[in-house]
């Protein structure tokens, strides 16, 4: 009777099991194509070109100061003479010096710059990450999904096969007032 009774519970256990998997819904997004549809993306990245831009200015005009004054020390250099040699040694050595100065400032700069343009990129993607990832959650809920999948890269590691997966990257891109057009996930492998 113990025997009839366990075969029952197990029973019944796996078909509440099927059940419970059988009521879950998998839905995919398209991150990439959210992301370029949105107008404050945009809005960041000429904000960002244009930071960037600057700092190549500013690199450029210490580049061509650089360029300038090697030019001087070297036609000073062909100055050389008997005569003159002790007070064209003493500016030539002041020219390198100078010049060894200005090449790490263009080093330094640079090194700035990138880490400037990295910390602007982070504060003006974070905010927008977080509203996509707050509206994918919203459309999640809403239609009751309860796995969604970033299909953007075909290289995932997160999506090994989708078939008839719900892609709800049209309703997020509405939620966020983007384009409505989604673009076909790339094909998942299996």
């Amino acid at each position: 009777m113990k025997l009839i009774k366990g075969l029952f519970i197990a029973a019944g256990l796996t078909l509440t099991a099927h059940a419970a998997n059988a009521q879950q819904k998998i839905g995919s997004v398209n991150s990439d194509d959210i992301f370029a549809n949105l107008s404050e993306v945009k809005t960041v990245g000429a904000t960002i070109d244009n930071l960037t831009k600057t700092r190549q200015t500013e690199i450029e005009k210490l580049i061509s100061d650089y360029q300038t004054k090697l030019k001087t020390a070297q036609d000073k250099e062909k100055t050389l003479s008997e005569a003159n040699k002790e007070a064209v040694t003493k500016e030539l050595i002041a020219a390198q010096t100078e010049l060894q100065a200005l090449g790490k400032k263009i080093e330094d700069t640079r090194t700035q710059a990138a880490k400037d343009i990295s910390a602007k990129q982070n504060e003006l993607f974070s905010p927008l990450q977080q509203k996509v990832k707050a509206a994918i959650s919203a459309v999640a809920k809403e239609r009751n999904i309860n796995f969604v999948f970033d299909v953007s890269s075909p290289d995932s590691n997160n999506l090994i096969y989708t078939d008839g997966s719900e892609d709800i990257t049209a309703q997020v891109k509405t939620k966020l007032g983007a384009s409505a057009t989604a673009s076909k996930p790339a094909a998942a492998k299996k």
